[in-house]
């Protein structure tokens, strides 16, 4: 059965297109997800300008995809995703699609700087589609969401998941009035909480525009970045005013990650102590 790593792998291949990054080749080919194909663009370190070659390569018709080995380089890259690639069908007319992954990692020494998950951020900006798949059928949808619009782009990976191959199912139980709804990473805790407590457990990976199921109970969203001025927090004041329930979010301390202490997406005890509290 094929792994997330292996499904982006072969999506990238399929699609034939430019590939623009920096080490792509070096150091396991980014986890193993990159094929080793000839339309690799290797970026030099210049995070600020990498951006712009996959943004012109768009412009010009080409669908690249832009591989961003870390999300914290996301805020070096992001000034012309945000203000031209973002804005351009706004100011004239004409689309600018690339696929831009953006990786994330935590724990076991990844450092202050290579630990971000900052999908909240680029949520808030219009012309962005935002993703956050974490098993290949998920993957799969959302590139084939991207192929069919024209809009640019961000799919925010965990590198702790390119090993999922199973689908994971929202669950559903009528006896029970409590939902926990879950993003990235923070889905695999959320889970086993779920189980544990035998309530309600809904998947979130299309967050802009964004889609799920929503259910009339209370609830709590768990999210794996930060979360102060979260997509957990947003989504849970839109679940209070759809349902008239009340809803909270989970997501990391505002502590910087990798330093002092690792800040860690929440946990299943913590996840169900949360839960237990709202209950």
């Amino acid at each position: 059965m094929a792994t997330l790593r292996d499904t982006i792998k072969e999506i990238t291949r399929q699609h034939n297109s430019l590939i623009f990054g920096q080490c792509l080749s070096a150091v396991g080919w980014v986890n193993g997800t990159v094929p080793d194909t000839k339309n690799i663009v290797e970026l030099p370190m210049s995070d600020v300008a990498g951006a712009g070659f996959a943004v012109g390569a768009a412009v010009a018709g080409v669908r690249p995809i832009l591989v961003i080995r870390f999300q914290d380089f996301l805020m070096l890259n992001g000034s012309i995703l945000i203000n031209f690639a973002a804005k351009r069908k706004d100011i004239n007319g004409r689309s600018c699609p690339l696929w831009v992954r953006a990786l994330a990692q935590e724990g076991n020494g990844t450092g202050c700087c290579h630990s971000a998950k900052l999908h909240s951020i680029f949520m808030h900006f219009p012309g962005l589609r935002i993703y956050a798949p974490i098993t290949p059928s998920e993957y799969k949808e959302c590139w084939e969401d991207f192929m069919v619009h024209d809009d640019p782009a961000i799919c925010f990976e965990h590198r702790q998941t390119f090993d999922n191959e199973e689908d994971i199912k929202d669950i559903y139980n009528p006896t029970t009035n409590f939902t926990i709804y879950a993003i990235s990473l923070a889905r695999m805790n959320a889970l086993k909480a779920a189980k544990e407590l035998n309530c309600n457990f809904v998947n979130i990976y299309k967050l802009k525009p964004i889609w799920f199921n929503p259910i009339n109970t209370k609830g709590l969203v768990v999210d794996t970045g930060f979360e102060t001025c979260s997509a957990a927090r947003d989504i849970a004041y839109r679940l209070m005013l759809k349902t008239g329930e009340r809803h909270e979010a989970l997501g990391l301390k505002d502590v910087s990650c990798g330093c002092i202490e690792e800040n860690l997406t929440p946990t299943t005890e913590e996840i169900i102590k949360k839960c237990k509290a709202l209950v």
